[in-house]
């Protein structure tokens, strides 16, 4: 039985999933990450500022979303627990059923197209690498074996 508990091989490269950076978006290299402190209110570089402040944005928004219509009942329980006139339904589950699911999918669609911006906006790119990927022969199996 052959053994297989040995992974160094070095004869096989190991691609990256091709991501491409440029000039603005590789200034985060030049950072020493493990030895720098981390601060989630202060950033260390500018697209982590900036992608910080869209997550932020997103996170207070979801909150409105989710907590809004809960702190309407509270504050103004007459109003959220009559039913609507147009489909004789309450108006706080009406606004967690519908509203708060829709949301979060104008939410994802949201953070999708500011996550884009800001890749342009630090050259970051994600289409395929220049150069020749892998074939499936050359990827090694993930549990560390061989293909047979």
């Amino acid at each position: 039985m052959p053994d297989n508990n040995s992974h160094d091989s070095t004869d096989k490269q190991i691609e990256t999933d091709g991501g491409v950076a440029g000039q603005p978006g590789q200034s985060h290299r030049n950072t020493d990450y493990l030895s720098a402190e981390i601060n989630l209110l202060n950033p260390s570089t500018p697209f982590m500022r900036d992608h910080l402040r869209v997550i932020w944005t997103g996170f207070i928004a979801w909150l409105v979303l989710v907590f809004g219509p809960v702190f309407a009942t509270i504050v103004a329980p007459g109003v959220m627990t009559s039913p609507i006139p147009v489909i004789e339904f309450p108006l706080h589950y009406f606004l967690v059923a519908f509203c708060a699911p829709s949301g979060a999918l104008v939410l994802s669609a949201w953070y999708a197209r500011k996550r884009d911006q800001l890749d342009a906006k630090y050259g970051i790119d994600h289409s395929e690498p220049t150069g020749t990927a892998g074939s499936a022969e050359d990827a090694a199996a993930t549990d560390g074996g061989v293909d047979q």
